[in-house]
C-alpha cells in the first residue's frame, strides 16, 4: 500500500532562489526532452525509450552550464515525468477523445520535482528537524505529524543516518518538492507500506448507503444528513480579491502582490473543502463494514447546465475518492452502483416515480410509503449495493417507521430498517 504525506517547508530566501532555480532547470530539461522526442518523431519510426534518453543526461552535462548542479536521480525523474505523460494521452486518444500533443512548459505550469530512491533524508540540526536535500541545502520542515511505520533512530546515530522502519515493512520511496500560486513550498512524501490490507468480512453487519447533495452533502440510510461546509465567507472575499486584481496593471509589483492574495484565497477554500472531505470519508471508512455509493461521473455532472459552480464546490469525485482508498485501508467493502433511478425507486414497494428536483419528499402512490427525497435514494443505493456485492443479504432491504401509523412526514432520522429494535419500542415523540 502506498501512502503520502504532505509537510510544509520553511525555507529562507537563499534557500528559495535555489529551490527556483533547480526548478527552472528541471522545466527547461523537461523542454529539452520533449524536442528530443518531437525530432525522433520527425525522423524516424519510432519514438526512443525512456532508457534512452535518461543515457544521454552525462552528455547534456558537458555542455549545458547548472544540469550538473541537479541531483542526477532528480534529472532522471524529469525524464519519467514525461513518459508518464505521454502514456496519459495515449490512454486518453485509446478512450476516443481528441488529444494533440505536449506542449512547452512555462515557469507557472512547472512547479515540483522530485527526488526518487536516493539524495534526501529528515535530519535533526541546530534543535529543529530539517529535510537534508543533495546537492540542494537542508531546509527546515514543519512536521505537524510524525510520519507512519518511520521513526528516527536514536541520537547517536540519527544525526547522519537514514531513517530506519518499524512496524510494518515500510520505506520512504520518494519526496516532491513543490511550490504552490501562494509562494509557499511543501514536500510530499511517498511511504510504501508492505502488507495486507484488513480481511474484509463475508456478512457486514454495519452497512450503509449513501446519497451525495449539494444542499445536504450526503444523507445517508442510518437517518444522518450532514450539511454543506459553509464557504459563503470565503467565497465573498475571493471574488473581492479577484475584482481588486481585476484593477491592477499587469506585470507590476501591485498585480503580484494581489494575484498572491487570490491564490491564497484559493487555497483556504481548497484546504477547508479538503479538510471537510476527508472527515467525512474517514467516518464513513472506519464505522462501518459496507460502504454503497452512487457510481457518479462527477465530470459530466460539472459540465451539465445550470447550477455547475456548486456542483463543481460539491467535489463528489474528490469525496467518493477518498472514501474508496480509506475503505481499502480499513477493510471495508466500497460499492459503487448504477445511480439511474434510485431517487424515482421506491424503496419499500420498488414502483418508480417521477418528481421534479423540487419536490424533497418521497410519496409512493403505490404503496403510501412517504419519506424525505434523499433518504429514500440511499436506501435504493444500499440495496442496490447489497445486492450487487452479494453479502448473503436480502435483494431489497424492506423498511417501516418507528412514528405512529398514520403519520405523513417522516423524518428521515426516524426511519430505520425492518427488524431494528426501535420498532419494538413504544414511540417518545420527535427527537
Amino acid at each position: 500500500m502506498y501512502y503520502t504525506y504532505k509537510y510544509r517547508l520553511e525555507p529562507s530566501d537563499t534557500q528559495r532562489e535555489e529551490l527556483d532555480r533547480h526548478r527552472d532547470i528541471c522545466r527547461q530539461l523537461y523542454n529539452h526532452t520533449r524536442y528530443r522526442l518531437n525530432e525522433y518523431r520527425e525522423n524516424h519510426s519510432e519514438l526512443p525509450s525512456m532508457t534512452t534518453l535518461r543515457s544521454e543526461l552525462p552528455d547534456l552535462k558537458k555542455w549545458w552550464d547548472g544540469l550538473s548542479d541537479v541531483y542526477s536521480k532528480v534529472l532522471q525523474t524529469v525524464v519519467e515525468r514525461l513518459f508518464d505523460n505521454l502514456s496519459s494521452l495515449s490512454a486518453l486518444k485509446q478512450n476516443g477523445y481528441g488529444v494533440g500533443q505536449l506542449k512547452w512548459k512555462p515557469p507557472r505550469d512547472f512547479r515540483s520535482f522530485t527526488y526518487n530512491q536516493s539524495g534526501f533524508k529528515l535530519d535533526k540540526k541546530g534543535g529543529q528537524t530539517v529535510l537534508s536535500l543533495s546537492k540542494l541545502a537542508d531546509i527546515p520542515i514543519r512536521l505537524h505529524r510524525e510520519i507512519p511505520d518511520v521513526h528516527k533512530s536514536d541520537s547517536s546515530r540519527a544525526a547522519h543516518q537514514k531513517s530506519e522502519i518499524s512496524g510494518d515493512d515500510a520505506a520512504l520511496k520518494q519526496v516532491t518538492l513543490k511550490k504552490e500560486p501562494t509562494g509557499e513550498w511543501f514536500a510530499t512524501f511517498g511511504v510504501e507500506v508492505v502488507r495486507e490490507p484488513p480481511q474484509k468480512p463475508d456478512r457486514p453487519k454495519n452497512v450503509v448507503g449513501i446519497d451525495v447533495g449539494i444542499l445536504k452533502y450526503a444523507h445517508d440510510t442510518d437517518g444522518h444528513a450532514i450539511e454543506s461546509v459553509d464557504l459563503s465567507d470565503e467565497q465573498e472575499r475571493l471574488e473581492r480579491e479577484q475584482r481588486k486584481l481585476s484593477r491592477k496593471q499587469h506585470g507590476s509589483n501591485n498585480y503580484e502582490k494581489q494575484r498572491r492574495r487570490v491564490a491564497e484565497c484559493h487555497a483556504t477554500l481548497k484546504n477547508k473543502r479538503r479538510d471537510f472531505l476527508h472527515k467525512l470519508s474517514d467516518y464513513y471508512a472506519r464505522e462501518y463494514g459496507l460502504v454503497a455509493v452512487e457510481d457518479l461521473d462527477a465530470k459530466g455532472l460539472v459540465e451539465l447546465d445550470g447550477n455547475s459552480r456548486n456542483r463543481a464546490g460539491a467535489a463528489w469525485g474528490t469525496f467518493l475518492r477518498m472514501l474508496e482508498y480509506k475503505c481499502e485501508r480499513e477493510g471495508t467493502h466500497f460499492v459503487a452502483v448504477d445511480p439511474a433511478g434510485t431517487t424515482t425507486e421506491c424503496a419499500a414497494c420498488g414502483v418508480s416515480t417521477d418528481k421534479p428536483l423540487w419536490v424533497r419528499e418521497h410519496s409512493c402512490p403505490s404503496c403510501g410509503f412517504t419519506a424525505d427525497r434523499d433518504w429514500n435514494a440511499a436506501w435504493n443505493i444500499l440495496s442496490r449495493g447489497i445486492k450487487q456485492l452479494g453479502a448473503g443479504r436480502s435483494e431489497s432491504t424492506p423498511v417501516e417507521t418507528a412514528l405512529p401509523t398514520g403519520t405523513h412526514s417522516v423524518p428521515a432520522k426516524r426511519v430505520v430498517e425492518a427488524g431494528s429494535p426501535t420498532l419494538k419500542r413504544e414511540p417518545s415523540g420527535e427527537r
